[in-house]
């Protein structure tokens, strides 16, 4: 069965996303809570390598499903980093970045679900 369109989304986004991470880890440094333990540059790192299995082990039907729970996971763990995100541009003049890093939180469930489908039916 091919992968729902949702999934070939977040596979794609997770390959490119994951590469941005480790070439410029600074992108996303300001999105690691405080709270969390370490350093931000290695949570960015992790959460890269993390992206790149995730979207890798969908491209095989033999490792598809493992892949598309690890990608739910994933997810809902970067949930916090992107509320926080979409908090701290609320102090932005730019109306643009404020839009769209609001519209990351709520686009995280149908991510979800759609990964959720293709672990369903792989």
């Amino acid at each position: 069965m091919s992968l729902p369109i949702t999934a070939k989304a977040v596979t794609g986004a997770f390959a490119v996303s994951g590469v941005v991470h480790l070439v410029k880890p600074e992108v996303f440094e300001p999105l690691i809570p405080e709270q969390l333990p370490g350093s931000a540059r290695d949570w960015v790192i992790w959460s890269g390598v993390a992206e790149l299995a995730c979207a890798a082990g969908m491209l095989h039907p033999r490792t598809r499903k493992v892949a598309a729970y690890a990608s739910v996971a994933l997810l809902a763990g970067v949930l916090p980093g992107n509320a926080k995100m979409a908090v701290d541009a609320q102090g932005s003049d730019n109306t643009a970045y404020k839009a769209i890093t609001a519209a990351r939180v709520p686009l995280q469930w149908p991510m979800i679900r759609g990964m959720l489908k293709a672990a369903r039916t792989a």
